[in-house]
């Protein structure tokens, strides 16, 4: 299973909005930091907070290209949250397949 700080960094950097915007688009490619803060009207500065945070995450990896600094998905952590969320689903799953199983074994019963 994941360690708990590597899904709570995770997290919490989804938790944000542009961070969210910013995965989405990388989705489409690399970026850099500019052509990622130009739709958010944000500073440089401010843009690259919210990539370190993500980077931190390991959800982003950059790279110095030139004089920009190149953003690209980093998947593998992706897959841990949803390792996490998967295996709380099929658990979820099979309470909820207990439950639905009980209640229409006491509607057999009643009738």
């Amino acid at each position: 299973m994941v360690q708990h700080d590597t899904l709570d960094r995770i997290y919490s950097a989804l938790a944000d909005s542009t961070r969210r915007d910013i995965l989405t688009r990388l989705g489409e490619g690399p970026a850099s930091i500019g052509e990622l803060a130009e739709p958010h009207g944000m500073t440089l500065t401010g843009m690259t907070k919210h990539v370190r945070v993500l980077e931190d995450a390991g959800l982003v990896r950059t790279e110095k290209v030139g004089r920009f600094r190149q953003c690209r998905l980093g998947e593998e952590r992706l897959d841990d949250a949803m390792a996490w969320i998967s295996f709380y689903q099929r658990l979820w799953e099979r309470r909820l397949d207990g439950l639905e199983a009980y209640f229409t074994l006491q509607k057999g019963t009643d009738q």
